[in-house]
């Protein structure tokens, strides 16, 4: 289950955003989180997994008429094919009238969810 991020995950979301090869430094982390907060059109949103942990995050940009999937991670006893679909499912549930569209690094990942959906 999908849960927008609040201030009080910022540990949590810091320790899942920090999967990403590109935010392994503290301070690019907090940029990160900073990024998503300012503007409206961003959003951070946590999974949960299904013994009810925090498990993963996902980033978002919104745009009118789709949603640009900037990050995705999983911590690694989670991290699975199935597991980033569900994420991707709950993502597309919550805009149902957006289509989810990705950067370089999660257009992969999104197309093979599409080809399922």
């Amino acid at each position: 289950m999908l849960f927008k991020y609040k201030t009080d995950y910022e540990k949590i979301a810091m320790g899942l955003l920090s999967f990403i090869p590109d935010l392994d430094e503290v301070s690019h982390l907090k940029e990160e989180l900073t990024w998503y907060q300012t503007e409206t059109s961003r959003q951070l949103y946590l999974w949960k997994n299904s013994s009810g942990n925090f498990a993963g995050v996902i980033g978002v940009e919104l745009n009118k008429d789709y949603v640009i999937i900037r990050h995705l991670a999983l911590s690694p006893s989670d991290r699975n094919e199935g597991n980033s679909f569900t994420m991707l499912t709950e993502l597309a549930e919550l805009y149902p009238d957006n289509k989810l569209m990705g950067t370089i690094s999660t257009s992969p990942l999104i197309a093979k969810w599409e080809q399922t959906h």
